[in-house]
C-alpha cells in the first residue's frame, strides 16, 4: 500500500491512504463512511457538532526562539510549547493508526513566484473534499512532481484533547508550529478551521517575501485589467459589492499583494449560507451543486431541498465550492497592481459619510483599526449598535504585530499611487437604533463604481471634521444629499453627538490597542470634542 510518506509523521499501518481523490470520489467516500447526505441539487451536506464556527480561543502558536519576536502575542495569538505540541501531534498521529486517511497536495498562491505547497492530510473524507475545492488543485503533472509540501496540515476532529493533560484550552486545539512548517487540528469539523490554518500561515510567510497578505476580496476590469479591493468584516459587503458581472472575479476572500499585482491565496470559495436566495446573491446559490460541501445547513429528509433561512443549528451556515463554479471567475486568480482599495464598514450609529477619500495615513489608521458595527443583540437592555474593531479587518488570522501590515500598505500605497476610499453600506439618516434605514444598495454600488472609474478625480470634497476625511459633494447616479451623513439627519444636534460618540470609540480603540503605532498615522484619525 503506498503511504505517500505519512509515516514520517507517525502515523503507522493506516487502513488505507487516499491521495488526491477527485470530488466524485471523495463525495461516494463521504456517503460510504455516513458522513453526509446529498441535497437534491447534488452537494454534500454534513453537520459538523459541537464547533459551528471557529473557536479563537482553541488557536495556539508554537512558541519557538526563531519566530518568538515576530509574533503579537496576546488573547488573540496565544503561545503553546513546542513539548506540548508535539505530544498532541503525536496522539493524534496514533489515533489514526488503522484507519483510513485522505491525503490533498495543493497549493496556496496562484502567483507561482509565490506559491506555498500544504498537504492535507484528514481523517474525514468530507473535510479532505472541502480543502480539495478550497484551495489550488494542481494538475496531474504537477502532482506527478509535486515532491515534499512546505507545510503539513493533520486533521482529526475525533481525536479529543484532554485539557487537564494537554495544556489546552478545551477537547479542540488548532495549533501552528511556524518552525516546523507543521499544522495540527484536532476535535473540531468545522472546515473553516483548515483553511483558516493555511490563511494564518500564509500571513506570516508572505511577508518575509514582500507580499502584503490580505483579508479582502478582489476583482478587475475584465479589458483593461484594473484591479480593486474589498475589506470588510461580516454584513458589510465585500462579497456582495465584488462579484460586479461586468467584472471578473479574482477571489472573495484571501489575497497578497505582490509587486507584480493581486493575487488569490485560494481556489475556491466559502460563503455564508443564511438566508440565501437565487434573487440577492445568485453567484453563491448556483455554486450549492455536486462537488461543493455544506455545512450545517437543514435539509428536508424527503425533497432535500435545503432551507437557507433556518439557523436552529447555527447563524453561521457554510457552503465551500471551487472559484470556477462562479461563472466570471479570474483563472488563474491573478490581477494587476490595485488602483483602488475599498474599505467597507456597515455603521449602525448613521454617522460616518457614506463614501470619503482617505489620505496614506488616514488608510493606514483605518486599515490597523478595521471597523464595522452590529445592531444590538438580544440581550436585555442592550438598545445601541455595539462597534467592532477587528485588526486588519481580519485581526484572528494576522500573527504579526499591525504596524508591519500597516507599514507595508502605506509602502504600497506610496509606490504605486493606489486610491483609498473608506465606504459606509450602513444606516443613513439616523442610526439603526431609531429604525434609521440602511443606504440604498444601488448608491452604494455607484459610489464604488465612480471610485473605480476615476470619476471622483474631478469632484469637488469637502471635509469632515469630526472623523477627519473627505468626502465628496457629488457622485453620477446618487442624488448629492445622499453623500452629506449629517446633511440627512432631521436633529443636526443628535447627529453630531452621536458622530463625536463614535469618533471617541475610534479614539479609545487605538489609543488602547496600538500605543507604539507612529504619531502621523494616529493623527489621521477621527477627531473627537471634548
Amino acid at each position: 500500500m503506498e503511504t505517500y510518506g505519512i509515516e514520517k509523521l507517525g502515523i503507522i499501518a493506516p487502513k488505507a491512504v487516499y491521495r488526491n481523490l477527485t470530488p466524485a470520489q471523495l463525495t461516494e467516500a463521504a456517503l460510504r463512511r455516513g458522513e453526509g447526505t446529498l441535497s437534491n441539487t447534488g452537494a454534500l451536506v454534513v453537520t459538523t457538532g459541537k464547533y459551528t464556527g471557529r473557536s479563537p480561543d482553541d488557536k495556539f502558536i508554537v512558541d519557538t526562539p526563531t519566530i518568538h519576536d515576530d509574533i503579537a502575542w496576546g488573547k488573540v495569538n496565544r503561545p503553546i510549547s513546542r513539548e506540548k505540541f508535539d505530544a498532541i501531534k503525536g496522539k493524534v498521529a496514533a489515533y489514526l493508526q488503522g484507519r483510513e486517511v485522505f491525503v490533498f497536495d495543493g497549493y496556496a498562491g496562484a502567483d507561482k513566484k509565490y506559491t506555498q505547497k500544504f498537504r492535507v492530510i484528514n481523517e474525514l473524507a468530507s473535510q479532505n473534499l472541502f480543502i480539495h475545492q478550497l484551495l489550488i488543485r494542481p494538475t496531474a503533472e504537477e502532482l506527478a512532481d509535486y515532491g515534499e509540501p512546505d507545510y503539513t496540515v493533520l486533521c482529526a476532529p475525533g481525536f479529543k484533547c484532554v485539557p487537564e493533560v494537554d495544556g489546552v484550552h478545551s477537547e479542540a486545539a488548532i495549533m501552528i508550529d511556524y518552525e516546523a512548517h507543521m499544522i495540527v487540528i484536532a476535535g473540531s469539523q468545522y472546515a473553516g478551521e483548515i483553511k483558516k490554518s493555511v490563511f494564518s500561515t500564509m500571513n506570516y510567510v508572505m511577508t518575509k517575501l514582500n507580499v502584503l497578505p490580505m483579508h479582502c476580496s478582489a476583482n478587475m476590469d475584465p479589458e483593461t485589467e484594473e484591479t480593486a479591493v474589498f475589506f470588510g468584516l461580516s454584513g458589510t459587503g465585500k462579497t456582495t459589492l465584488s462579484a460586479d458581472p461586468a467584472r471578473k472575479l479574482i477571489g472573495d476572500d484571501e489575497h497578497g499583494w505582490s509587486p507584480d499585482g493581486v493575487f488569490n491565496f485560494e481556489g475556491g470559495c466559502y460563503a455564508k449560507c443564511i438566508d440565501l436566495s437565487a434573487e440577492k446573491e445568485p453567484d453563491i446559490y448556483n455554486a450549492i451543486k455536486f462537488g461543493a460541501l455544506v455545512e450545517n445547513v437543514i435539509m428536508d429528509p424527503d425533497t432535500r431541498e435545503l432551507d437557507f433561512a433556518d439557523g436552529s443549528l447555527t447563524e453561521n451556515t457554510r457552503v465551500g465550492y471551487p472559484v470556477n463554479y462562479i461563472n466570471n471567475a479570474q483563472i488563474p486568480g491573478e490581477g494587476g497592481v490595485p488602483k483602488v482599495v475599498v474599505f467597507l464598514t456597515a455603521d449602525a450609529f448613521g454617522v460616518l459619510p457614506p463614501i470619503s477619500r482617505l489620505s496614506r495615513e488616514a488608510a493606514m489608521y483605518h486599515f490597523v483599526t478595521g471597523f464595522t458595527s452590529k445592531l444590538a443583540g438580544t440581550e436585555r437592555g442592550v438598545t445601541e449598535p455595539q462597534p467592532t474593531f477587528s485588526t486588519l479587518f481580519g485581526e484572528p488570522f494576522m500573527p504579526m504585530d499591525p504596524s508591519v501590515y500597516a507599514q507595508m500598505l502605506g509602502e504600497k500605497l506610496d509606490k504605486y499611487g493606489t486610491k483609498v476610499y473608506l465606504v459606509n453600506t450602513g444606516w443613513a439618516g439616523g442610526s439603526a437604533a431609531d429604525g434609521a434605514k440602511r443606504m440604498k444598495l444601488a448608491y452604494t454600488r455607484a459610489m464604488v463604481t465612480a471610485a473605480l472609474n476615476g470619476s471622483f478625480d474631478s469632484v469637488e470634497f469637502k471635509h469632515h471634521d469630526v472623523f477627519n476625511v473627505d468626502y465628496p459633494v457629488s457622485c453620477p447616479g446618487v442624488p448629492d444629499d445622499k453623500l452629506d451623513a449629517r446633511g440627512m439627519w432631521a436633529d443636526k444636534a443628535a447627529y453630531d453627538a452621536q458622530a463625536n460618540k463614535l469618533a471617541k470609540m475610534f479614539a479609545d480603540n487605538f489609543a488602547r490597542k496600538y500605543p507604539n503605532m507612529p504619531a502621523d498615522i494616529a493623527a489621521a484619525g477621527p477627531k473627537p470634542k471634548a
